[in-house]
């Protein structure tokens, strides 16, 4: 090793010594969309070779997610084309503007140059596009990408409006009707929340009929099971049987990664509709879907571990390739630098605890005059979040062993079964008899394990939402002694954890009328209001006390009312002995973080 390198190596030591001693600054964070671009080059024309060297690199930059680059120079070459006469560069550069804002939730500014990218495609006149369908391909990509971003950000109306003006282009090519298939998958959903359901069946035809014409058996099973999905909220569970079978049929035979995952997605949904059906075929149609399921993530983990074998196949290859003199030299520095940074750091360390016991002596004498001043506030503040992370934690907590249940033990048992029935074959004669008691047992385990998991966490609120999980947990605690009714309007998907928590509050409410009210008969009542949940639970029992039952916890009135309280929401409790009991709660929704895009 040359003196070059060894100054390289002691720079680089210093360099990271005095690093160490720097706040390290704020970092952005980008979340990945759903809507995910093959291009951002939207005009497929030869361009001057300056202006395409220059968007080649920004582009290359891009699908590095290095996004904060590819934004610094994007934004530079869009300044400098604004003054060109050829609209056409600008145009480009304007779309991957949009894109790369997508990328980072920036949309109100990925809206910003969608607009200008259009106004500059519809003003221009481009008479090389025309001729070759270029300008219909673009104008239906961009109406598209319009539409989706204002779906994103909850702006229905502007949505609907560049999805209608993207439906009214003519269809010149496969790749103009692909979008339109995307843009009425993205309406049924619109459509489809707002209680629509004719039309969102109108635009899932369509969706279908535009992938038959194309071709796409992936794209049209995709459509049916939206439509199946339809028929299922509108508890046409026939229907909605008849269309999953349909879907199942067009992919049965592809097994592609893209339709396994279609496949076990109609599976699941044409069990659920059987299960309403009372047709007790369902459970096989589901345990099918778990088994796609387990059988992708299988797939996943053996491409994980060959990619880790081999990148470490490639690193010990080139370790190898080191020599011996080198080594040793680079050990000397690197042992050299460990030392010397573990002494900055010890000093670094002895003159930060120093000042921040002066600095903690200051805090403490502050912090205990203000808890003198606000000690009842704080005892009651204190109180209420401990309820509350109790009662989260034992959402998680369930939600975690769930999971582990359903993905990790019950895969375990499969993985037990396939190994018997491999040693069943194995046997010349008569198989012993307890190769076959094994099996019914690991059966019989997992069909346990699965019922336990189902029940730690609703898989029907999971998937359906609060609709379907509360008809079926009002049909689950009537019995002979107890009727429960409900009577649910006008609900839709929340973000999940929004739902586990009001689920769980009823759950809590009800438990408490089985064990407590006497009652033969209980209603539930739900609706949406003013972005707010209201839900109302009455039952003719003997009712309480409200002074005396509020200074117990027997009923788990304070954990219910602490969580409700961190939600920032309304308890009201109207009861008396023997006069039966009257609940309201009103909670601010917690909306979805995402909808569907393309």
């Amino acid at each position: 090793m040359n003196k070059k390198i060894k100054l390289i190596i002691y720079t680089i030591c210093i360099l990271f010594s005095y690093n160490l001693l720097k706040a390290t600054p704020n970092s952005l964070e980008f979340t990945e969309e759903v809507l995910t671009l093959k291009t951002s080059s939207v005009f497929l024309v030869l361009q001057d070779s300056v202006f395409q060297k220059e968007y080649d690199k920004i582009f290359d930059i891009y699908k590095k997610e290095d996004y904060i680059n590819a934004l610094k120079l994007a934004l530079s070459l869009y300044e400098s084309e604004k003054g060109n006469t050829n609209k056409q560069n600008s145009i480009s550069v304007a779309i991957l503007l949009a894109d790369i804002y997508d990328k980072t939730n920036n949309h109100n500014r990925a809206l910003q140059y969608y607009r200008e990218s259009l106004n500059l495609l519809e003003r221009g006149n481009f008479q090389e596009f025309k001729k070759n369908n270029y300008l219909s391909e673009n104008l239906a990509k961009i109406y598209l990408r319009l539409g989706s971003s204002f779906q994103n950000n909850a702006q229905k109306d502007s949505a609907k409006y560049f999805y209608k003006k993207l439906e009214n282009l003519s269809s010149v090519n496969n790749a103009v009707n692909n979008y339109k298939s995307m843009a009425y998958s993205n309406l049924i959903g619109i459509y489809e929340i707002d209680s629509l359901y004719d039309t969102a069946i109108e635009y899932a035809n369509k969706s279908i009929d535009i992938n038959i014409k194309t071709n796409n058996k992936i794209g049209q099973a995709k459509s049916t099971n939206n439509l199946g999905n339809i028929y299922l909220a509108l508890n046409n569970f026939e229907k909605a049987k008849e269309v999953y079978l349909k879907g199942i049929n067009l992919i049965k035979n592809d097994n592609s990664q893209t339709s396994v995952r279609q496949k076990a997605d109609l599976y699941y949904n044409l069990a659920w509709a059987m299960r309403n059906l009372k047709d007790y075929k369902a459970y096989d149609f589901q345990e099918l879907s778990y088994e796609i399921e387990d059988g992708i993530r299988d797939k996943n983990y053996r491409r994980m571990v060959e990619k880790v074998s081999m990148q470490f196949d490639v690193n010990r290859v080139k370790r190898e390739e080191e020599s011996k003199r080198e080594k040793d030299l680079v050990t000397f520095w690197l042992y050299g630098s460990i030392s010397f940074l573990i002494i900055l750091s010890l000093l670094y360390w002895l003159n930060f605890y120093k000042l921040k016991q002066k600095n903690l002596s200051l805090k403490l004498s502050q912090t205990q005059l203000i808890q003198n001043q606000n000690i009842e506030k704080i005892k009651s503040e204190s109180q209420a979040r401990i309820l509350n992370a109790t009662i989260d934690g034992k959402e998680s907590e369930r939600k975690e062993i769930a999971e582990t249940l359903h993905d990790s033990v019950s895969a375990l048992l499969s993985s037990a079964n396939l190994h018997l029935m491999a040693t069943k074959s194995n046997f010349n004669g008569k198989v012993p008899v307890e190769v076959d008691k094994t099996q019914q047992i690991i059966k019989e385990a997992s069909e346990k394990i699965r019922d336990l998991s189902h029940t730690l966490v609703s898989s029907v609120l999971l998937k359906f939402g609060l609709n379907f999980a509360l008809n079926d947990l009002a049909s689950k605690y009537s019995n002979s002694q107890l009727n429960i009714e409900t009577d649910i309007k006008d609900l839709r998907r929340y973000h999940q954890n929004f739902e586990i928590k009001v689920y769980n509050i009823i759950q809590e409410f009800l438990n408490n009328i089985l064990k407590h009210s006497k009652a033969k008969n209980a209603m539930i009542k739900m609706h949406e209001e003013n972005n707010k949940i209201c839900f109302e639970i009455s039952d003719d029992g003997v009712g309480f006390d409200k002074k005396i039952i509020s200074t117990k916890d027997g009923l788990g009135i304070n954990q219910i009312e602490a969580r409700i309280l961190i939600m920032k929401g309304y308890l009201g409790i109207n009861s008396s002995a023997n006069n039966g009991t009257k609940i309201r709660v009103e909670l601010p929704i917690l909306e979805k973080e995402t909808v569907n895009h393309v």
